[in-house]
């Protein structure tokens, strides 16, 4: 895992968003190699903020804040690494690719003791997922909490 992604996990980079692209999500993935990091299903980039949110309505097509307001109706749990989830949709008896992310957007809000909650255990990771059966999710965690596989694992 890239430094960006690990220093956006651990809440070091409250004004970039990170997005990840599934292959199958975006038409030439490859093109987003030269500014991301290349996992075994997609894309990750780490990009300043307003950068990051014209970048993935442009692969994606979708305005993120309105992809994101859709997406925190449902919750569901995301991956630590923002490359995976597990759809709330998905019944033991389907196959696993019916349910694969697609593409995930993702902010670090800083702590803030007065809202309380979450927010006053410290920065906390904003996630939204859309699965491949069309199903939009959300999650959400303390920066640092979960961890986060080493290269290799």
């Amino acid at each position: 895992m890239d430094t960006a992604r690990r220093e956006f996990l651990a809440g070091e980079r409250p004004d970039d968003v990170l997005m990840f692209l599934a292959d199958e999500a975006v038409a030439n993935p490859d093109g987003l190699l030269s500014i991301g990091e290349a996992t075994d299903r997609g894309v990750v980039l780490v990009v300043p903020g307003d950068r990051g949110r014209s970048a993935f309505e442009s692969a994606v097509g979708v305005d993120p804040m309105n992809f994101a307001g859709a997406a925190m109706g449902t919750e569901g749990e995301i991956a630590p690494d923002l490359t995976a989830g597990d759809c709330p949709s998905a019944h033991p008896d389907e196959p696993a690719g019916d349910h694969r992310v697609r593409f995930v957007f993702a902010f670090a809000e800083a702590a803030n003791p007065e809202v309380g909650g979450l927010y006053a255990e410290g920065d906390v990771i904003h996630a939204y997922a859309a699965c491949a059966c069309g199903t939009t999710y959300s999650d959400r965690w303390v920066a640092g909490d979960r961890p986060v596989p080493e290269d290799g694992e």
